[in-house]
């Protein structure tokens, strides 16, 4: 089954044709971190404006690059939410059109369902993913833990209370002077720095829960970041490295230690890494560090040992963790094979910039 898939959640405008969940056939994304760079962040009228000039042109080069028209599809897909409404709204809007005009059943996705089916593209039929699985999805606007008992069902069983760690990437990335986006500048900049220099707070939010917070930690890099501009005037390389370090360490630690404890606790198979940040070297390492050496620390700070060994998950091509319209024509197309009776003609759909993944 081939499914075009149509992305805009945000300030990327994409488009793909997937088939059969895993087989990329192309994936275009037209970017606009440079547009929104001389801002420090999206400004969402801006987004949408350059959706609307984009999206035609990325879906027939979608389309041409997978060597195919539209007769050559099965089902069109759109991120229907959550992401910024005026964004939403274009790819919604798109991929309505062509269904109606081609009389192709529509299916709606939810972007963070999307995120996680990121990891299904390019899938080896001799190393599926088993079920049951934790996932950790973490991006600029969204942060979760997510339990997988089989395809297309979602259990939330943690999200953030306040910034996302993408967020706060950029955030903190900004606070150094570093720039827009955070999350791979910070990364870089992290490679050369001290992690140890900075002690900074790790929100664990208890021992029973698995929630996220990382405004305090934002706050503290802010708090230091003025401290040493009173003292020194200006931030040296060796700070701005030792401070983007500390920071990525303390925001890694809580990250991997809560995704390991759910693992442990539901007992799952496997555990996975989805979002842009899941491209974190940090993040990817420590996640197996603390498998291959089977323990993690809980919300006191103890070391405790990992009973079970899950095996870890992310998705290998670094396209496919940003938002993208691959991994929405892949969620799709899971949907779809659960229950086809559900889209078997087109219908109209709505914009949801607060849908909440669900199952």
């Amino acid at each position: 089954m081939k499914i075009l898939g149509i992305e805009t959640s945000c300030d990327e405008t994409a488009a793909a044709v997937v088939e059969n969940g895993t087989v990329v056939h192309s994936n275009v994304i037209a970017s606009q971190v440079d547009l929104h760079h001389k801002t420090g962040g999206v400004v969402p009228e801006v987004a949408a404006r350059e959706h609307v000039l984009k999206i035609t042109p990325v879906i027939e080069e979608a389309l041409q690059q997978a060597g195919m028209t539209l007769d050559d599809i099965d089902a069109i897909a759109v991120t229907q939410g959550p992401g910024l409404l005026s964004s939403l709204v274009i790819g919604v809007t798109a991929a309505s059109a062509l269904s109606m005009a081609t009389n192709k059943p529509l299916i709606p996705v939810n972007h963070i369902a999307g995120h996680i089916y990121a990891n299904w593209l390019g899938e080896k039929a001799d190393d599926p993913i088993e079920f049951p699985a934790m996932v950790l999805t973490v991006s600029g606007g969204h942060n979760e833990l997510v339990y997988m008992k089989s395809h297309v069902s979602f259990k939330l069983i943690g999200e953030t209370l306040d910034d996302a760690a993408g967020e706060a990437f950029d955030k903190v990335a900004r606070i150094l002077g570093l720039g827009y986006p955070g999350g791979p500048i910070i990364s870089r900049v992290a490679m050369n720095g001290n992690k140890k220099r900075f002690d900074f707070p790790q929100a664990h939010m208890g021992k029973a829960s698995y929630d996220f917070s990382f405004s305090g930690l934002k706050t503290a890099v802010l708090n230091v970041v003025k401290e040493e501009h009173a003292r020194e005037g200006v931030l040296s390389e060796e700070f701005i490295a030792d401070c983007a370090a500390s920071f990525e360490e303390a925001a890694c630690r809580v990250l991997s230690n809560k995704l390991l404890r759910a693992a442990e606790e539901y007992k799952v198979k496997e555990v996975h890494l989805a979002g842009g940040v899941s491209a974190n070297r940090r993040l990817r390492a420590m996640v197996q560090e603390k498998i291959e050496q089977s323990y993690y620390y809980n919300a006191l700070g103890k070391k405790v040992k990992l009973h079970l060994k899950p095996k870890l998950r992310f998705a290998e091509n670094i396209a496919f963790c940003t938002d993208n319209a691959a991994m929405i024509a892949s969620t799709a197309f899971f949907h779809y094979k659960k229950a086809p009776h559900h889209y078997v003609k087109p219908f109209p759909i709505l914009a949801d910039p607060n849908m909440r993944i669900y199952g």
